[in-house]
């Protein structure tokens, strides 16, 4: 697959308009149709529907647009990385984390570097542990933070010293907001909007006496911040970490731990026999040295 080819299919997909998708590319309308019609058989499928106002995908469409958009930009990393390997420390550092309070450690981290070396950017995506490790396996990132419970056995890794703590958010007026901390028999019955992370994971199930599953599950979500609006207009509860959503001050949400305490450990990872640039060789060298204190 030619990855102009990707990339002129792309721009159509956001822009859904030959002549805008043109535009941007600065081909020629006649060009870029061709390109794609070509492509279209050469795959034997049809990823557009050429309608008279906007074009839309295909269901084959829509699984290349996610592949597509993996595969561009692994190879401008891949070139930016080369251009950039023998250069003063330089480049890109990719970093894949799950939800938690621990980004402030290696926020830390990386405003040091960019004192130091201005030219590095740091690129952050976050996500459930799941699509976390789906990106350190695909090369999309260098190093992704995992939560536990993780099979570390393809990674390097460094356990962070810092663990999250589990509790339930909900609403102030809430009664359980009555309570300083959340036992299992309060919330078995209560609406949960439930994460991917504490659902797949079964991290809470020891504590629950239950499969999480069994829950009275009237949501899921990967990051918190869109079911809090939810929750505080009423919709339920959600187990989370702490410190991931502001109660204090003006807002209807408060947050109480679990009874017992449930923590998770924290792992910054990265692939095994990876070869580090620049850029990572120095990202992990001033962690490194930053946990030593």
């Amino acid at each position: 697959m030619d990855v102009r080819i990707l990339k002129y299919f792309l721009a159509v997909a956001q822009e859904q308009n030959i002549t805008r998708a043109a535009e941007s590319l600065h081909t020629s309308q006649s060009n870029l149709s061709r390109q794609l019609a070509a492509f279209e058989d050469d795959i034997g499928k049809q990823l557009i529907n050429r309608g008279s106002r906007k074009i839309t995908l295909t269901d084959e469409g829509m699984f290349l647009r996610k592949r597509a958009q993996e595969i561009v930009d692994l190879v401008d990393r891949t070139s930016n990385d080369l251009i950039n390997f023998d250069n003063d420390v330089t480049g890109d550092v990719y970093l894949a984390a799950a939800e938690t309070p621990a980004i402030r450690l290696l926020a830390d981290v990386m405003v040091d570097i960019q004192k130091q070396h201005s030219q590095i950017k740091f690129h952050i995506f976050s996500g459930s542990t799941i699509e976390v490790a789906e990106r350190l396996d695909t090369g999309l990132v260098d190093f992704g933070i995992l939560v536990e419970p993780v099979d570390l056995q393809k990674y390097d890794y460094l356990r962070l010293p810092v663990k999250d703590t589990w509790g339930v958010l909900m609403q102030r007026d809430s009664p359980l907001a009555q309570k300083a901390a959340i036992e299992p028999a309060d919330i078995r019955d209560k609406p949960i909007l439930g994460s991917r992370q504490m659902l797949d994971g079964n991290v809470l199930s020891g504590w629950l006496g239950i499969n999480p599953h069994e829950l009275n599950i009237v949501a899921t979500f990967n990051l918190i911040n869109s079911p809090a609006m939810m929750i505080e207009r009423g919709m339920g509860y959600a187990f989370t970490f702490s410190h991931l959503i502001n109660t204090i001050g003006n807002t209807n949400l408060c947050f109480r731990p679990l009874m017992p305490k449930v923590e998770t450990s924290l792992y910054l990872v990265w692939k095994k026999y990876q070869v580090m640039t620049p850029a990572n060789n120095l990202f992990l060298k001033q962690l490194r040295h930053q946990l030593t204190f």
